[in-house]
């Protein structure tokens, strides 16, 4: 698996970012797409988009957003279903947290679907959470690393 990381810069990639995200949890998921789609999603700075290709395919993305002075916020996190279990959202994530160190950020959260929990904690991540909850009507927790 060999994975080309794209910081995104230009507004065809942040499309593909968002194209991804569709496919991933709009139409597989059900998420509403009012509630997918929001106002970090724009190249203003506001967020950090991450894309990966693969043989110059869009493949997975995830962005991060600064939730607190030291904290980086994961999110959107998403591979396409016919890639996934190649390494490829290990790969995403990693290129998101590099980029949270960069800012000199000291820590990492996000939160996780229930069912990718064991995915985020084999990469470092501790449910914070006291119990699971609701978003876009799928169960989460939140979960921290630091960095």
């Amino acid at each position: 698996m060999a994975a080309q990381i794209i910081q995104v810069k230009t507004e065809e990639e942040l499309n593909k970012c968002l194209s991804i995200r569709l496919e991933v949890f709009v139409h597989e998921q059900q998420v509403p797409e009012d509630l997918e789609i929001d106002e970090y999603d724009t190249l203003a700075g506001k967020a950090y988009h991450v894309l990966l290709e693969h043989e110059g395919q869009a493949v997975a993305t995830g962005r991060l957003t600064i939730y607190q002075d030291h904290m980086a916020k994961m999110q959107r996190i998403a591979v396409k279903k016919a890639y996934r279990g190649y390494g490829y959202g290990r790969v995403l994530l990693l290129a998101l947290e590099q980029i949270a160190k960069d800012l000199g950020l000291s820590d990492a959260i996000l939160d996780a679907q229930c069912q990718a929990e064991i995915f985020y904690a084999k990469l470092g991540y501790e449910v914070i959470s006291q119990e699971p909850f609701y978003d876009a009507g799928i169960l989460h927790v939140r979960m921290k690393k630091p960095l």
